[in-house]
């Protein structure tokens, strides 16, 4: 049976905000890298967050909010970039892998339990934000560069110790919000319909 996905008013709220942390964090701009064909840029932090803190489908919702808003002509993406033409260029597949990226986030931050964990929204970001983005963003990489695969595999290597940094960023800052502002997380419930985060406990 197809899960359904249930979203209400606060649950558009949370993606509005989301996508916008997207943007801010393109803000800082980006650095050059691999000849200037795909930049590093802190914007994957975001992708990050938004899966963990929202979930799977919220998560995706919220980074294709900001990749719409990118597609009709915004300069949201670091570097002051946006428009059509960014979704023809060598970081298309990044920009995909986002979406998808966002989606195993969160299922995995959010796997059986409805409070977080730093290890299992450490795997999450590790598997989601790196793993399935670079999936997605290599081969795309090098078929629109026309560089042979291998080649691309390796360049790619640099933007790998900053995704790890962000992984580690990301984890923390979940935790610290999961401690601090609980209601901001959604967990999805087995039938996908989401559910409310419980607080955690008060030491005395």
């Amino acid at each position: 049976m197809a899960r359904r996905v249930r979203i209400d008013i606060r649950d558009i709220t949370r993606i509005a905000i989301f996508a916008a942390i997207i943007a801010v964090l393109g803000i800082p701009g980006a650095i050059p890298a691999f000849g200037g064909a795909v930049p590093i840029t802190a914007q994957t932090l975001g992708v990050m967050l938004a899966g963990a803190v929202l979930g799977s489908w919220r998560g995706a919702a919220a980074v294709l909010t900001f990749l719409a808003l990118v597609f009709v002509g915004l300069p949201l993406l670091s570097g002051g970039r946006g428009g059509v033409g960014v979704f023809a260029g060598a970081t298309v597949g990044y920009l995909i892998g986002w979406v998808f990226g966002a989606f195993v986030v969160g299922a995995i931050a959010q796997a059986g339990t409805r409070r977080p964990t730093w290890w299992w929204t450490a795997l999450g970001c590790f598997v989601g934000g790196i793993l399935v983005v670079y999936t997605f963003g290599i081969p795309l990489q090098s078929l629109i560069t026309q560089l042979p695969l291998a080649e691309t595999v390796l360049a790619s290597a640099v933007f790998l110790p900053g995704d790890i940094l962000k992984v580690v960023i990301a984890t923390v800052i979940t935790m610290a919000l999961w401690r601090a502002y609980p209601r901001a997380f959604r967990r999805e419930a087995r039938g996908g319909e989401a559910v409310p985060a419980t607080a955690p406990p008060v030491l005395r």
